[in-house]
């Protein structure tokens, strides 16, 4: 047992060194490789193979210059990155996220965990992720469309259904996949659907993909309620941003009885203690492309906005932080512990420090992982991957009944891997080591590639 454990630590501190100043890589890679000690004691054979040093070596790297011109006639130039990661079970797929914050270290950590929660979700896909430091925020629609012209003429090349299919993340949505997606059939001269999700509805996207990521948030963490023989009904729920995911994980959460009584953007947060409502929170932000604070306005009396304040300093009984990686430190989950929060489940990829989670775990909160809680977003990407290669249309209800049966799977695989290794009811272990397992065994499978 101590020499593996010296092996994974050993294996950590080669990642570390190969990649400096990568910290959110790191900090992923850590997460999971602490959770493997137990895994090689039972199976030599990953060491033997050097499979998991594999797993933390990208199979491609790709970074590409992006000039657009814009509407003042400038030539601007941006960065672009897409990161296949593995293959394994399947072609890469992942998000392309479009944020100034964006660069090759935030794309690795987003691939690497895109790796495990693909494999969790138990279809055939990769894990992979893209991007760019573009910032659509601010441009018009004439310049998001020549920046996704221009992004794709590069990329078009790596893609395909079979080998790389991307799909949306922050600052990506329908409209920019549509543009990519214009772009990708005007240079191919092919109308490959399927090498894309997160498409429109009248141009082979699937039903409920907009809402998937926030629905099966929800969807887990209602099995983690009746695990613990609880629902939704009379609890308070905080959510952290009020992006795509927010807003469907408040729609979903008010559906199944619970109360949302506060969100936020990057200006602060707004707290209605009658709930938020949800049909005006989407006409601000997604009619108006407005502000967390204008949503307050709005509202009137019912609803106060904290302008830079932390959301985390709502008392509630549930946390879902939905917003960007490290978000949620260990003040704010000193403050959540303190004030009675006893469930934490990441919306978002890596929200939360591991001193954060460290503190959920002294201090008894139930915690999951966004690899295993937010995997309805590509789970439904790849149903609609399904729809796109058999040329079929479901419909809602088929879909979302669909994806709840992942979430539900996702969840048991979490809990029953956590017994096997003897970590019962630890959410994290469960979900890195159930997602290594299947990845590990089929890269055994295919030999040294």
């Amino acid at each position: 047992m101590p020499e593996l454990h010296e092996h994974v630590e050993r294996i950590y501190a080669e990642v570390a060194r190969r990649n400096p100043g990568e910290d959110e890589f790191h900090q992923a890679v850590f997460e999971v490789l602490h959770s493997l000690s137990p895994v090689v004691s039972k199976h030599p054979e990953y060491v033997d193979s050097a499979v998991i040093r594999r797993l933390c070596e990208p199979e491609r790297q790709i970074i590409f210059r992006v000039p657009w011109v814009d509407d003042d006639g400038n030539v601007q130039i941006n960065r672009g990155f897409r990161v296949e990661f593995n293959s394994a079970l399947g072609p890469f797929k992942g998000g392309l996220r479009f944020h100034p914050s964006v660069n090759l270290g935030i794309v690795k950590f987003l691939g690497f965990e895109q790796i495990f929660k693909n494999s969790l979700t138990g279809m055939p896909i990769g894990g992979g992720k893209g991007g760019s430091d573009f910032d659509p925020k601010g441009r018009s629609e004439s310049e998001v469309m020549r920046f996704c012209q221009s992004f794709m003429t590069e990329l078009y090349r790596h893609l395909g259904e079979y080998t790389d299919v991307p799909a949306g993340d922050i600052g990506v949505g329908t409209r920019e996949i549509g543009y990519l997606f214009g772009q990708y059939k005007r240079i191919t001269n092919r109308y490959e659907s399927g090498t894309l999700t997160g498409k429109g509805l009248t141009w082979g996207g699937s039903q409920v993909r907009t809402e998937a990521t926030g629905y099966g948030t929800v969807y887990f963490l209602n099995e983690m309620l009746r695990a613990g023989r609880q629902s939704f009904e009379g609890k308070q729920v905080v959510v952290s941003g009020s992006g795509n995911v927010a807003i469907y994980a408040i729609q979903k959460i008010h559906q199944l009885g619970g109360t949302v009584v506060a969100c936020s953007d990057s200006g602060g947060y707004v707290r209605d203690q009658t709930g938020i409502d949800v049909e005006l929170l989407k006409e601000v932000k997604e009619a108006r492309r407005g502000r967390v604070s204008d949503y307050a306005i709005l509202r009137g009396d019912e609803a106060t906005f904290v302008e830079h304040g932390r959301v985390w300093e709502v008392p509630c009984d549930i946390a879902v932080p939905c917003a960007t990686q490290n978000e949620l430190d260990e003040d704010d989950a000193l403050r959540l512990a303190k004030s009675g929060c006893r469930i934490v489940v990441e919306g978002a990829n890596m929200p939360c420090t591991p001193k954060a989670v460290k503190v959920f775990s002294e201090s008894g909160v139930l915690f999951a992982p966004g690899k295993a809680v937010n995997a309805g977003g590509v789970a439904t990407s790849a149903l609609e991957m399904q729809q796109n290669a058999s040329r079929d249309s479901w419909t809602f209800q088929e879909t979302e009944v669909r994806l709840a049966e992942i979430m539900s799977r996702i969840h048991e695989r979490c809990l029953t891997t956590a017994d096997q290794y003897d970590r019962p009811g630890d959410y994290v272990s469960g979900a890195n080591i159930a997602g290594f397992i299947q990845v590990a065994d089929a890269m055994l499978a295919l030999g040294v590639i």
